[in-house]
C-alpha cells in the first residue's frame, strides 16, 4: 500500500513539474517558428521538362525553381526566377532558344507568358527582344503588345507589337520603325 501512494505521488509530482514547464513556455515562439504551409503550391528546385511528340525531341525546359500551382481544379506551372527554354526542329536538332527572367504556363488556357528581359534568338542569328511574349498554343501563335525589338544579320527593327507563327515565321509587326534592308522592298 506504502508502494501505491509513492508511485502516485510521483506521478503527480512529474505531472506537475510538466504542467509547470509547459505553461512557463512562449506559445507564441513555438508558433512562430512552425513554417507556413500552402497546399496549394508544390516547389521544384533546379528543374528539367522535356516536352516530345511521337518520340521526337521538341522542347526542353530548364528552370532554378518552379512553382506548381493548383488553383481551382486549375494548374500552372510558374516559373519565378527564370526560365530558359530549347527548341528543337523535326530533325531533333537545336533551332532556337528563349530566356526570361520570369515565366507562367497556364495549362486550362494553353497559354505560355513570359516576362521580364525575354529574348528568343534563332540558330539563323534572328532576335526578338521584349519585356514580354505570349505563345498561345492552340492557336499556335506568338506576340506581344509591348515594345519589341527584332534583329536580323542585315537589319534592325522596332515596334509596338508584334506576331508571328509558333516557329517565329510569317511575322507582323506593328509601329514600325528601324533599319530595313532595301533589296527586301518591293517598289509599287
Amino acid at each position: 500500500m506504502e508502494y501505491r501512494r509513492t508511485r502516485n505521488a510521483v506521478i503527480e509530482l512529474v505531472l506537475f513539474l510538466m504542467l509547470v514547464l509547459f505553461n512557463s513556455c512562449d506559445k507564441n515562439a513555438v508558433v512562430e517558428d512552425l513554417p507556413d504551409f500552402d497546399t496549394s503550391v508544390e516547389r521544384a528546385e533546379n528543374i528539367q521538362i522535356i516536352y516530345s511528340d511521337s518520340a521526337q525531341l521538341k522542347v526542353t525546359v530548364n528552370a532554378p525553381t518552379m512553382l506548381y500551382h493548383l488553383v481551382n481544379n486549375d494548374v500552372n506551372q510558374e516559373f519565378p526566377d527564370g526560365v530558359h527554354v530549347k527548341f528543337y526542329n523535326a530533325y531533333g536538332q537545336l533551332s532556337s532558344e528563349l530566356t526570361s527572367k520570369w515565366g507562367m504556363r497556364y495549362d486550362r488556357q494553353k497559354r505560355v507568358v513570359v516576362q521580364d528581359s525575354v529574348v528568343w534568338q534563332s540558330v539563323n542569328d534572328e532576335m526578338i527582344e521584349s519585356n514580354e511574349l505570349i505563345w498561345e498554343e492552340t492557336e499556335q501563335k506568338v506576340y506581344t503588345k509591348k515594345f519589341a525589338r527584332i534583329t536580323r544579320p542585315d537589319e534592325i527593327i522596332y515596334g509596338y507589337g508584334f506576331e508571328a507563327d509558333q516557329d517565329f515565321k510569317n511575322a507582323t509587326i506593328n509601329a514600325v520603325t528601324g533599319r530595313i534592308k532595301l533589296k527586301d522592298i518591293q517598289p509599287e
